[in-house]
């Protein structure tokens, strides 16, 4: 007996444009009630995905299909309004000529009363029905463009940047909110975003893009601690970088050794650490190395320049060995001179090794 297939599959999806491949083999998954973010820089061919998978643009190679069914290829196709899949995007695109009733209730058949009221009250704007676009402020259109796309209570939600117009301030009470609503809804949603944070705040599964293709896919957790590569690492977050050669599967840091098994003698690597995991170590005061299992060497290092950033400090720091510069967050307020020579150490199991040439 086999399971229930996915809400949404893409199989291999391929879009080219004037003999450049903006979408190469590009597959997911999406079940029932799960959020997936399509995560990656500006240009990458999330935006295309998505506007593949709506049906307003055909792919070149490569199906979709929604609840096992086939909806599209390159050659059968589905039409938009056929596949009951909801959209919203970061512009909202509310009729500024309908009033806030009329804008849910539009493409709704027979009496939709009962609906929009649901849903207006679901979103926290009872009563807002008689009003227009105009009158409302940016997180109220959001509200009300949310409640559009689930109207017709759509097995799949495609949703491209819908935040990135809002004021940072609501951007975080909005996003729950929404997300709350759609676990209710069971809707399957695919949300595209440069966004870390919003990828990391929303999403069961993240699916990181780089120039076309999937690089990684998996849960925030794992995507955040299991990098696949450098440019992973540093596309969640602020990193450091020692470079070494591999010799004897082992490679010499000024924090001590790293192993670098299977990795041939003298490669070149990458050791990725976060400001987050570079410590201080507020004890030393002269002493030899503290040999803690976690953190391991001590090396000493010359403060540059540090800043307050208001939940944090950042420090900046000159290694006395090696000469690399590194950054180190540290809790509250530590303003340290520049030219303080201070002890650093790391967190081993919070580092990551690459070779150097990706």
């Amino acid at each position: 007996m086999t399971g229930t297939p996915p809400r949404l599959e893409v199989r291999n999806l391929v879009r080219r444009f004037d003999g450049r491949t903006v979408v190469d083999d590009v597959s997911l998954t999406i079940e029932a009630g799960q959020v997936t973010c399509l995560l990656g820089p500006s240009g990458c061919g999330k935006s295309t995905t998505l506007r593949m998978i709506a049906g307003v643009d055909m792919q070149d190679q490569g199906t979709i299909h929604v609840d096992g069914k086939l909806i599209c290829d390159t050659v059968f196709r589905i039409p938009p309004e056929r596949r009951s899949i909801g959209l919203m995007f970061q512009d909202f695109a509310l009729f500024p000529h309908l009033s806030v009733a009329e804008n849910i209730a539009f493409g709704l058949k027979g009496a939709a009363t009962a609906r929009v009221d649901a849903l207006l009250e679901r979103v926290s704007l009872s009563g807002f029905g008689p009003k227009y676009p105009h009158e409302l402020s940016g997180g109220e259109q959001q509200r009300v463009a949310l409640a559009r796309a689930l109207a017709p209570s759509p097995r799949i939600l495609l949703m491209d940047e819908p935040f990135s117009g809002l004021d940072e301030r609501l951007r975080d009470g909005i996003r729950d909110d929404t997300l709350a609503l759609l676990k209710e809804e069971g809707t399957a949603v695919l949300l595209v975003t440069h966004e870390p944070h919003e990828a990391m705040r929303m999403a069961d599964e993240i699916a990181l893009m780089r120039r076309g293709k999937i690089v990684q896919q998996g849960a925030p957790y794992n995507i955040y601690n299991a990098p696949v590569d450098r440019e992973a690492a540093a596309f969640f977050s602020d990193i450091n970088i020692l470079r070494a050669k591999v010799q004897g599967a082992l490679t010499r840091t000024p924090f001590g050794e790293f192993l670098a098994p299977g990795v041939p003698d003298g490669t070149e690597v990458e050791i990725v650490i976060r400001p987050q995991h570079l410590k201080i170590d507020f004890d030393r005061a002269g002493r030899g190395p503290n040999p803690t299992p976690m953190d391991g060497t001590a090396a000493r290092a010359t403060v540059e320049r540090a800043r307050f950033m208001g939940r944090e400090s950042l420090v900046e720091f000159r290694m006395e060995e090696g000469g690399e510069m590194l950054k180190a967050t540290v809790p509250a307020v530590f303003l340290p001179k520049p030219g303080t020579v201070m002890w650093l150490m790391i967190r081993r199991d919070r580092c990551f090794v690459f070779p150097s040439n990706g």
